[in-house]
């Protein structure tokens, strides 16, 4: 079981390598990088190559990870044995299973993405320390032990946001999606838009890898966005020079609102603009 890439995903050699670790050594793989970098998308991309069922646990600032593996609705029991209904017999039709359970009963090693745990709470790492190492949890209710009978592979993102604890990060395998170089995002380009015109996308990356290299820049723009941009431009036909306008007072480029997505940015290159005229003139 190889992780290759795909013909809609450009993986790294590096990337490709750290995946196929992270399956050897029957670990999670954790994933940092630049928001718009492919994280999330590289969980469903290995599902595919694999052929594998992909299961999503997507983190928020309110999970909690027993939601993970199970919760158990005490009040929906309550309320029916008060109405005389049945199910309240079987206490399993009050425990609604969580992503680490489907994946640890599933019948074909699924994929498992945790997207973004850096959200939660810093002890939602901790908190999953024996289940992922384990690969099993006890169910109170029921008096029982789920354990996986394959492990899953699991891929879990983070954007950096906090850090996480150490004994969190022996168990995994991780690896820094670095921003990509200009020869690899010519390739992604081409993934995603296929045939569109040399010249554009020269003159796009050309102003792309200006704006992310302004200093001062507060969000530096991300690879979703520059696709987003690139659909925009070919969306309005605009003239090939458009973007290679010789005009230092026109440092904003067109459309800018897909690459600049904050107001401090904005203002940064108006700032920038009118410095320009004023020292033209």
């Amino acid at each position: 079981m190889k992780f290759t890439g795909t013909e809609s995903y450009v993986a790294t050699n590096d990337l490709k390598v750290a995946v196929n670790a992270a399956i050897t050594l029957e670990r999670p793989l954790l994933v940092k990088g630049e928001p718009g970098t492919g994280k999330t998308v590289l969980a469903i991309e290995i599902a595919r190559a694999l052929n594998a069922p992909l299961l999503t646990w997507h983190v928020k600032s309110t999970t909690k990870a027993q939601q993970g593996l199970y919760e158990y609705d005490a009040v929906s029991r309550l309320r029916d044995s008060q109405l005389g209904d049945e199910r309240v017999k079987d206490i399993r039709n009050y425990i609604k299973k969580g992503k680490l359970w489907d994946a640890f009963t599933a019948p074909q090693r699924p994929v498992l993405l945790i997207d973004e745990i850096d959200k939660a709470d810093i002890e939602f790492p901790n908190d999953l320390l024996l289940e992922l190492d384990r690969m099993e949890f006890y169910v109170y209710e029921t008096n029982e032990t789920i354990k996986a009978s394959q492990r899953p592979i699991i891929i879990i993102t983070s954007n950096n946001e906090k850090e996480l604890p150490d004994a969190f990060l022996r168990r995994c395998f991780f690896h820094y999606i670095r921003f990509p170089e200009r020869e690899t995002m010519e390739e992604i380009i081409e993934v995603h838009y296929p045939g569109v015109q040399k010249n554009l996308v020269r003159d796009a990356l050309n102003v792309f890898y200006d704006i992310r290299e302004t200093p001062g820049l507060k969000k530096k723009p991300s690879t979703s966005e520059l696709l987003d941009w690139l659909k925009l431009l070919m969306a309005e036909d605009l003239p090939a020079d458009a973007l290679r306008t010789k005009d230092q007072g026109k440092l904003i480029p067109p459309l800018a609102g897909a690459l600049l997505k904050n107001e401090q940015d904005v203002h940064l290159f108006e700032r920038l603009a009118f410095i320009a005229r004023r020292e033209r003139n």
